[in-house]
């Protein structure tokens, strides 16, 4: 949709509104949503509204929300339209979809404190150093890559159940001892604000409208498990094809992730690679291909395990790479030797992505130094010794040597 196509003359004020509800809105605030034809909310939100102040035609947001917006913004187009937010639009609120759909120009925002902000008031945390998760819409275990002894976060909840189920993720995952704090109803009449220990908790479901405070607390056995990439091998479930833990640092480390990219893990097995790009920023995406169910699965499982639910998991590459987005970076962990599997991967491959091929075989090895030597890139040999008991003694084991190549595709053919 073009940007200002479903106004004419008037932009779209989206206003946000707090649990004090009218009261709580500003002089600006009020007469925008006096000034409105059409008032778009939750039924909820619309009632905070009197009558009185406001004769517009009030529309109640449908469910699932945003496939319906563009019908419902032409269906309205060149009357004042008026949309109401929970504080501040722009934090994970419907001022983000409405300016991806019409443009911010199109739109005209008015804030209130958001929920993040209110809640660091009440608990006097810092606001910028506190992180902030959103489960409202996403799955709990997004929380747990941000978890760290001695870390407050915060978290959006989805709906009066998501506090209980926090409290038991917390516990199965080594911070049973942490200090929750559920701030309902912020700034209204109806606000409440109780905690309790993550692994003692006791509370029944409360409102649907409320925000966590979580003060971690590891327990003394739980795994250290950092963002940076190389997480212990234990961690994993599966049949055992993985990327070890050594040669997975080195590995996230040559496809340099950024926020906001896109890897596709080819040869996913127990999608070690895939997971450890996606934990190094909550932005990151993956998609993994493996053409074992059992393997599919397990990669599934591992990843919602880790804190990253959201890795696609797709069947054998390259046929199923039809119809994805290019990624920004490439690792093929498997099948490289696959007739036209490089090929493929090279095409799909974005201009200026990354891609980075392991080898363990001779075969794959030699196909790995004709490629360099056609396209460029580095070529790596590393070598891995672990430590393990011989006898009374220790001695050095050998792991599989592992030969890398890492390239850079250019800007324009070569």
């Amino acid at each position: 949709m073009a940007a200002g196509s479903p106004v004419t003359g008037h932009p779209i004020v989206v206003v946000g509104i707090g649990a004090d509800g009218w009261d709580g809105l500003g002089g600006g605030a009020r007469r925008e949503i006096a000034a409105a034809q059409v008032l778009f909310g939750s039924a909820r939100q619309l009632e905070l509204v009197p009558v009185q102040a406001c004769a517009a035609e009030r529309v109640a947001w449908p469910s699932p929300l945003v496939p319906a917006l563009p019908g419902l913004l032409e269906r309205f187009a060149g009357r004042r339209m008026c949309v109401l937010a929970s504080g501040d639009p722009m934090f994970y609120g419907i001022g983000v979809t409405l300016a991806r759909l019409v443009g911010a120009e199109a739109l005209r925002v008015l804030p209130q404190p958001s929920s993040a902000s209110l809640a660091c008031a009440r608990l006097g945390w810092g606001l910028a150093g506190t992180p902030v998760v959103s489960a409202v819409g996403r799955p709990l275990e997004t929380v747990l890559p941000e978890l760290a002894d001695g870390r407050r976060i915060l978290l959006l909840s989805s709906d009066e159940r998501t506090p209980g189920r926090l409290a038991e993720l917390l516990a199965r995952n080594g911070f049973g001892e942490s200090l929750l704090t559920v701030l309902e109803q912020l700034g209204g009449p109806g606000e409440r604000i109780y905690d309790g220990i993550a692994a003692k908790w006791s509370h029944p479901a409360g409102d649907a409208l409320n925000i966590v405070g979580i003060e971690a607390v590891s327990d003394a056995d739980a795994p250290h498990l950092s963002r940076v990439p190389g997480l212990p091998d234990t961690v994993y479930g599966g049949d055992g094809q993985l990327t070890k833990s050594e040669v997975r640092t080195l590995t996230v480390a040559a496809l340099a992730p950024t926020p906001g990219e896109l890897l596709w893990d080819v040869g996913g097995g127990s999608g070690t690679i895939a997971i450890e790009w996606c934990r190094t920023d909550s932005s990151c995406r993956a998609m993994t291909f493996e053409q074992r169910e059992s393997r599919r699965e397990q990669i599934t499982a591992n990843a919602t395990r880790l804190g990253v639910p959201g890795i696609g998991v797709r069947g054998e590459a390259p046929a199923a790479f039809a119809d994805l987005p290019a990624p920004d970076a490439v690792f093929i962990g498997g099948g490289l030797t696959q007739d036209g599997m490089f090929d493929a991967c090279w095409e799909r491959l974005r201009p200026g992505g990354r891609l980075v091929a392991n080898a363990v075989t001779a075969e794959s090895e030699a196909l790995l130094t004709i490629l360099s030597v056609k396209h460029g890139g580095t070529l790596r040999r590393f070598q891995i010794y672990r430590a393990e008991p011989l006898g009374d003694f220790t001695s050095w084991r050998p792991q599989l040597p592992v030969t890398q190549w890492s390239v850079v595709k250019p800007l324009t053919p070569r």
